[in-house]
């Protein structure tokens, strides 16, 4: 799959990359903790939702279709974080 950028470029979609980034917002979160192997499976499941639409997705699609499936595992600050970690990079 291939990933749009926000500045056009493509790239290959990178697993770890997003696992880094829901790692790195859990980690701001004290009451949740997401282990390496759940972030990685919740990646997965992210990867497989977007390969059903398309298989050129934006950068804007992993970010909506990974706060909405934290959300669904029952991370909801997580998911709060991830997005405030996104909105500090955009």
């Amino acid at each position: 799959m291939k990933v749009t950028k926000r500045n056009g470029n493509m790239v290959i979609y990178d697993d770890q990359k997003n696992i880094k980034s829901i790692l790195k917002a859990n980690a701001e979160v004290a009451c949740e903790t997401i282990s390496e192997k759940e972030a990685a499976a919740i990646v997965g499941q992210i990867f497989s939702k977007l390969a059903e639409t398309s298989t050129i997705i934006t950068t804007d699609e992993i970010r909506v279709c990974t706060e909405k499936t934290l959300r669904e595992k029952g991370y909801p600050m997580t998911a709060k974080a991830y997005m405030d970690y996104k909105k500090k990079k955009s």
